[in-house]
């Protein structure tokens, strides 16, 4: 589905757009299920607003802005589940992760029409860091996606800088990183952009009448091990093409 140009971009730049790796009819499919999500997660104590505090933007601004952000939703919809494992997935993260690839996590996040919030730009390392740094984010889209909207944007290359300092764990200096940095990354509906997890992103407000609906595969090569015990999950460790080269058990945390 890639080509060995493709494959060197991303080893290059640590991201890569790969057009039309889900077609419409499963689009839809995990489109109508982040809905249900949404509106089951309404009703329960766990329903939450995820747009990062900080300095980016005043206090009374922040408050009027919503990022619906939930983790691992192939707990929640099978749908999920069959986009994690589905073979154009497996066909591009063979080629830039390596012939074993396993699932960590996934994370939906909604930017809602015209109040969606920014994401200053960040790395995703100091969430989850690893030794090999093979970890990346397959994002699906299932909205178009640009700058009206809140695409992602990137700064190619910067990967190789290694873990930068991040300010609470969240978000870098926006002085020192301000999202005119980064290259937009506009993408259709189906469309997934794969991201290395060192490399810097972020993505500005929804401005738009549109809804901005992604969701994240994070994925490694099991070979990787943490360097801390963060961000595990109950059924962590699914193993999306080739074999886990030793044998550990796998524990929920509950």
């Amino acid at each position: 589905m890639i080509t060995q140009d493709e494959v060197e971009f991303f080893k290059e730049n640590g991201y890569l757009l790969v057009k039309e790796v889900f077609n419409q009819q499963e689009v839809e499919e995990m489109r109508n299920a982040v809905d249900r999500i949404i509106v089951k997660a309404a009703a329960t104590k766990y329903d939450s607003n995820a747009a990062w505090d900080g300095d980016y933007l005043p206090p009374e601004e922040m408050k009027k802005l919503v990022l619906k952000g939930f983790h691992d939703v192939h707990y929640h919809d099978a749908s999920f589940t069959r986009a994690a494992i589905h073979p154009n997935m497996v066909n591009v993260l063979s080629q830039i992760i390596g012939p074993n690839v396993q699932l960590h996590h996934s994370k939906m996040l909604v930017k809602p029409p015209e109040k969606g919030a920014a994401f200053p730009m960040h790395q995703d390392t100091p969430y989850f860091p690893h030794e090999k740094h093979t970890m990346l984010a397959a994002s699906v889209h299932f909205d178009d996606s640009d700058m009206d909207n809140g695409c992602l944007c990137v700064i190619p290359g910067s990967h190789k800088q290694g873990l930068l300092p991040h300010m609470g764990k969240h978000y870098l200096s926006q002085k020192e990183y301000p999202l005119s940095m980064g290259t937009p990354c506009p993408a259709k509906a189906g469309d997934v952009l794969f991201f290395n997890y060192l490399t810097i992103h972020g993505s500005d407000t929804n401005r738009s009448s549109r809804p901005r609906r992604n969701v994240l595969f994070q994925y490694r090569d099991p070979m990787d091990f943490p360097t801390e015990e963060t961000h595990i999950n109950w059924g962590q460790g699914l193993m999306i093409c080739g074999e886990n080269e030793i044998y550990k058990e796998y524990k929920g945390v509950y």
